[in-house]
């Protein structure tokens, strides 16, 4: 599967540079509010050592990494939700990702003006879930419209649906995410149908200036007291710093600046991490001499769901999975000294894949 992330915030937040830095495509960054006009899209390789580890033993013709699908959308601003600027067209885009990446601008630049005139990323943080949770609240508004017609004609389930979405209004009119709503999990298939784009988690990332990398600044503090309480995912990365960094070709030179700069690894590391977190996925690898490769799933997937994510053909003939956990294949250097130290095992349909499982399906269609 595809995981899909959309980066949103208002104009002038270095949400374009962010996408820079952690994408395999190049977007123009602009100091001027609204001056793009469409999304970009990108493709971030997911940084994992343990496909690395494996094909250093396995040496395939190819190495393939999972991947993250990244979307830029140009930022929004006040009434978005009813026409204003060019945020509007582009809530169909925020509609279409798994996630949301909330860049928030945390550092003082007098060659790029904020468009309200001073920066304050709490504000703008509340300016954009404001927009978001108006056009949500258009969305259960109409559903309940119609929900309240199926009732009046008998529909049996309509009277709960209609229960499950007045929590959901007046939610959203409490001026919260419906993602924190108090609905049972069960009770959630009612908004399903609107993908609504407060019910999608979200990473919120403190865009800093280059000497705040590593500690943070007050505007970063002042996000986290905001948030407190919220379970909210928080990284701090500059942006600028990382795309520069980005653009060097040789890897021991982006290491070297890394050092430097106080950083362990590059944001965009991070923020796979915690978007897979965020969406509880994992991945298994498969690997022979043509390739070695990454797959994610969702935890809890089970073998065939798995052979699934290879090929549809695969799950619908499945047979079993023969499956060695990366740990073992990496210590006993081989499938066949896995084999013979007993540490292959043969699992069925009910088998849940773990993390880090390199699996061999057998299928017959």
């Amino acid at each position: 599967m595809a995981l899909n992330c959309g980066i949103i915030g208002i104009t002038n937040t270095g949400k374009t540079t962010l996408f820079n830095c952690i994408s395999n495509t190049r977007a123009e960054a602009s100091g001027f509010a609204f001056s793009s006009s469409r999304s970009n899209l990108g493709i971030v390789s997911v940084p994992d050592p343990r496909l690395h580890s494996l094909a250093a033993l396995v040496k395939p013709h190819k190495v393939t990494p999972a991947t993250v699908e990244i979307v830029d959308i140009p930022g929004l601003t006040r009434g978005s939700s009813h026409g204003e600027g060019v945020g509007n067209q582009f809530l169909a885009d925020i509609r279409n990702t798994d996630a949301l990446i909330h860049v928030l601008r945390c550092f003082d630049d007098d060659r790029l003006p904020h468009i309200d005139g001073t920066v304050d990323p709490v504000r703008d943080m509340e300016t954009v879930d404001l927009e978001l949770q108006v056009k949500d609240l258009e969305s259960v508004e109409k559903k309940i419209e119609k929900m309240a017609k199926l009732a009046k004609m008998g529909e049996k389930d309509a009277k709960r649906g209609l229960e499950v979405l007045q929590v959901y209004r007046e939610h959203l009119e409490s001026f919260q995410p419906v993602r924190t709503a108090p609905v049972e999990e069960n009770a959630r298939k009612y908004i399903d149908d609107l993908f609504l784009l407060t019910a999608k988690p979200v990473i919120y990332v403190c865009n800093v200036d280059d000497a705040s990398a590593v500690t943070g600044n007050p505007f970063v503090e002042r996000v986290r007291q905001a948030l407190g309480g919220k379970e909210a995912e928080i990284l701090v990365i500059a942006a600028e710093l990382e795309s520069e960094i980005a653009e060097l070709e040789d890897a021991a030179d982006r290491e070297a600046f890394l050092k430097d700069a106080g950083l362990g690894e590059p944001g965009v590391n991070r923020l796979v991490r915690a978007a897979y977190g965020m969406l509880n996925l994992i991945s298994f690898f498969t690997a022979g001499p043509k390739e070695v490769r990454a797959w994610t799933i969702r935890k809890d997937s089970t073998a065939p769901q798995a052979a699934g994510a290879i090929h549809s053909d695969l799950e619908r003939g499945f047979i079993r999975a023969e499956v060695i956990k990366h740990s073992d294949y990496i210590r006993l250097g081989s499938e066949s000294a896995c084999r013979d130290a007993g540490k292959l095992a043969i699992e069925g349909k009910n088998y849940i894949v773990q993390d880090g499982d390199v699996l061999f399906i057998r299928f017959n269609i």
